[in-house]
């Protein structure tokens, strides 16, 4: 990592601009930003938000982000400005544990659980070299395990946000595990969750508050608005996007579908995961196409084609639940008409009625209800599109960078005028 050229004023924001006076002053800020979900080429269909993000912290720090090594993807390339360093962590022929989301990929196959000790050492090892060779003046850490943990331990004299999504906060319940989380947390310069109600649990568990703030994941308008422009809604049409795992609660909603046979339907169900063979079992002799993983402007598509988008998210059995689902920030960037599950983070963007629908998390019952009712009511339809599109505008990926460039300012010691 090396200093670039200083910053120059971005944006029309009070921030943008003390940003770029005080760039003009002096060598641009490192920044190391530590994944785990990150994919390995553009639009492969692996969630991109920690990429997405980085673009915009790179427009204020010389950004470098460290990940593990996954099939197909470059060792050492630059994305968009974007430094993208990959570590090997295991024989290659056996080396999936990164390789989508950890903790699902660890439910899959128990056999990967082989694999975590020698992730953890790479890890660390690749933080050690980033850190002598490229002296970052702060860390960003997604997810408190491993990220925030390898940092603390391998980087403990360069200050460390982290930001939990969801599983990392929600998961992992032990209390061995809850007492490491804990100490993590309380060592890191500042907290950023993706929901209010994952900040109080963060504070119940000791973290000062004052060290906390809510900023979730961006969505960025221009691809949305595009997809929006060059996609018809076809009629009838319920699309589901997500990693086919517990916790995105498919499973609830094909139970539900079975229960609206008076209204024309179809379901698009856009994803992968380890529950791929029982959903489809479980969706047989209904007009369920289950697409696989899509590149992210033809997930953007999906969800603009549909007449309704359904997130029926349920707490998984070991305990994670969403935090606040990108894909629902992309389908209200299109203005699309959400039935989804009455969950902390959700309810922050959709409010029943007024910019799609809420139901219980689980009840089929109430989710076919929903479901008919967003099928068959235009007028409904129409309101909640709209007030989906607005809900959106506050989680722009420019609004959102610039909160997070922010946080990175004031832990690295740069504080604004």
């Amino acid at each position: 990592m090396r200093s670039g050229p200083t910053a120059e004023p971005h944006g029309d924001t009070a921030e943008g601009d003390t940003a770029g006076r005080a760039g003009a002053l002096r060598p641009r800020r490192r920044l190391l930003v530590l994944a785990s979900t990150f994919p390995a080429r553009p639009d492969d269909g692996v969630p991109a938000f920690v990429l997405d993000l980085a673009r915009h912290e790179a427009e204020e720090f010389d950004t470098v982000v460290l990940t593990p090594r996954v099939p197909g993807a470059a060792a050492d390339e630059v994305v968009d400005g974007v430094r993208v360093v990959r570590y090997p962590y295991f024989p290659r022929r056996f080396e999936d544990l990164a390789d989508g989301a950890i903790l699902d990929n660890l439910r899959a196959r128990r056999s990967r659980v082989l694999q975590v000790p020698a992730l953890l050492a790479a890890q660390y090892l690749a933080v050690r070299r980033a850190v002598r060779t490229g002296g970052p003046d702060v860390v960003h850490a997604h997810w408190t395990v491993p990220q925030a943990l390898v940092a603390t331990l391998a980087a403990p004299r360069v200050p460390m946000v982290v930001t939990t999504h969801g599983g990392d906060v929600y998961a992992l319940r032990a209390a061995p595990l809850v007492q490491l989380k804990r100490w993590v947390l309380r060592r890191a310069a500042h907290v950023t969750t993706v929901n209010g109600e994952m900040r109080e649990r963060l504070t119940a568990w000791g973290v000062p508050e004052s060290g906390t703030s809510v900023v979730p994941m961006g969505v960025e308008p221009g691809p949305a608005a595009a997809a929006r422009a060059r996609t018809a809604r076809v009629p009838g049409r319920i699309v589901a996007v997500g990693r086919l795992v517990e916790k995105k609660g498919f499973a609830v909603l094909l139970d539900a579908l079975r229960r609206i046979d008076d209204v024309p339907w179809e379901v698009v169900v856009v994803g992968d995961g380890p529950l791929r063979a029982g959903l489809g079992r479980r969706a047989a002799g209904l007009p369920v196409t289950f697409a696989g993983q899509l590149g992210k402007d033809e997930v953007l598509d999906a969800l603009a084609s549909a007449t309704v988008v359904a997130m029926p998210s349920v707490p998984a059995s070991n305990g994670d639940q969403e935090g606040l689902p990108v894909t629902l920030l992309e389908a209200a960037a299109v203005g699309a008409a959400v039935v989804a599950s009455d969950l902390p983070g959700i309810r922050d963007v959709v409010h029943h009625d007024v910019s799609g629908l809420l139901v219980p998390p689980g009840d089929v019952d109430a989710l076919a209800a929903a479901l008919r009712r967003a099928l068959t009511d235009r007028d409904g339809r129409e309101r909640w599109q709209a007030g989906a599109g607005r809900a959106a505008e506050p989680y722009t990926g420019d609004r959102i960078g610039a909160r997070y460039r922010a946080v990175l300012r004031a832990a690295a010691g740069q504080h604004p005028d």
